[in-house]
């Protein structure tokens, strides 16, 4: 695929993932939530230009950079999200306002990450873009199921469990799926 394709099928995985995201919506452990990224990894990893020919140490430094910033991005988004289980067993997740700051932290740190590779002189394909974002994907769903695998215990007893940022004073609405 060309640059251009790989650029608009990752604005167009963000802009999905994002909105999704940042509504409430059931969460089902048994899935396949794995797929998405694995489709993401392989299309990037069939692209010849992941490494650049001429800087090879300096680009897999950067590629393996971005698969570091891409599960840290993955684990704060996933730690920052909201899960609950309605009376009817049913788990909800739902993003706050840090699952946002993680987002804008890891495009901030992927933005330095460009320009460090432009000065050194790397030429930066849209795959290692892919990866990371294959990578943050797999991390924050995997935990997510993880942590609705383990909440329907304590949620009866306790209530909503707490995101990092969460604001538990106010009341989250239930918004149509």
């Amino acid at each position: 695929m060309s640059g251009l394709v790989n650029a608009l099928l990752i604005v167009a995985v963000v802009v999905v993932v994002i909105v999704r995201q940042f509504r409430a919506r059931p969460i089902s452990t048994g899935r396949r939530w794995w797929l998405l990224p694995v489709i993401l990894a392989v299309v990037a990893l069939r692209e010849p230009g992941i490494l650049d020919a001429h800087h090879r140490t300096e680009s897999a430094l950067l590629l393996a950079t971005e698969v570091l910033v891409g599960l840290g991005m993955g684990a704060g988004w996933a730690w920052t999200t909201r899960v609950w289980t309605e009376a009817d067993g049913v788990v909800w997740t739902k993003s706050t306002k840090a699952s946002a700051a993680a987002w804008f932290a890891g495009i901030a740190v992927r933005v330095g990450l460009y320009a460090l590779g432009a000065v050194v002189g790397v030429h930066q394909d849209s795959s290692a873009l892919m990866i990371g974002l294959a990578v943050t994907l797999l991390v924050r769903s995997g935990i997510l199921v993880w942590r609705a695998q383990s909440l329907p215990s304590a949620a009866s007893a306790n209530g909503p469990t707490r995101a990092y940022g969460d604001d538990m004073a106010r009341v989250t609405r239930k918004e149509g799926v």
